[in-house]
């Protein structure tokens, strides 16, 4: 069967699509809201939609339908709100290579970087942590996004400047 021919509303195909493009979408929607459970929530939301309306969506477009439908959702949700990102706290108890100086340094550090990061303007903090995290193309996050390559070029610019300006060079 050739993926012209392929329905989402095949169970096969549905669980295809929820297996590839999950995690990268949860991480998209968890970028954008800082929120584990609301990033979760809104992924399943989003696979809710596509099976209730799968007969709509052609197979080859439902990557793009499910990143535009979370975004949606997530900018429903928060159309009120100012959008924090929390981050976990990360555990230092199990190094026992460094100082005691060395592992301040390196918390210190680290609550810095997360607030920089934070405290990017929610496009440029997107476009980094899907650079920088998920590792992806800049031709993959402008399809995620949907803005062109120049536009992700542009975002990711301005956010290592802020880096930059507010960490110094490292």
């Amino acid at each position: 069967m050739n993926k012209e021919t392929k329905s989402v509303c095949e169970e096969i195909n549905y669980e295809h699509l929820f297996r590839t493009h999950s995690k990268s979408l949860f991480n998209f929607v968890y970028y954008k809201c800082g929120d584990r459970q609301q990033a979760e929530d809104i992924v399943q939301d989003t696979f809710v939609k596509l099976w209730y309306n799968c007969s709509k969506v052609i197979f080859d477009k439902a990557k793009s339908y499910l990143y535009t439908v979370a975004r949606n959702l997530f900018l429903n949700e928060v159309a009120h709100k100012k959008i924090v990102l929390q981050h976990q706290s990360l555990s230092f108890n199990d190094r026992t290579n460094e100082s005691p100086e060395f592992l301040m340094e390196e918390q210190e550090f680290m609550i810095k970087l997360k607030k920089v990061i934070a405290d990017l303007p929610e496009k440029q903090r997107e476009v980094f942590l899907l650079s920088r995290i998920d590792k992806k193309k800049y031709s993959e996050i402008s399809e995620i996004v949907g803005v062109s390559v120049k536009a992700v070029e542009k975002r990711m610019s301005l956010a290592l400047i802020t880096l930059r300006e507010k960490l110094g060079n490292i």
